[in-house]
């Protein structure tokens, strides 16, 4: 903790150069604490909504399978079916 405080400018500037990067904080040689880029931390959370929503996984789950199945349009079939 002591060292995150002194180095919290610094930390920053690291966290902006690694990508994706991470800093462990520890108390007493215990994880207490992750830092990471804001950036990580959303994509982190939004990964997080979309596993927890059923709707939305078995959608996916069901895409998947098209996929693996051949079950795909070609770029001019979407044009043609969109009108464009």
């Amino acid at each position: 903790m002591t060292t995150a405080r002194e180095g919290l400018a610094r930390l920053v500037e690291q966290l902006g150069k690694e990508r994706p990067a991470t800093v462990q904080v520890t108390r007493r040689g215990e994880p207490v604490l992750a830092i990471m880029p804001w950036a990580l931390y959303e994509s982190i959370a939004e990964t997080l909504e979309i596993l927890g929503d059923e709707e939305l996984m078995a959608a996916l789950r069901q895409s998947v399978k098209a996929i693996q199945e051949g079950r795909t349009y070609s770029p001019e079939e979407i044009r043609a079916e969109l009108g464009l």
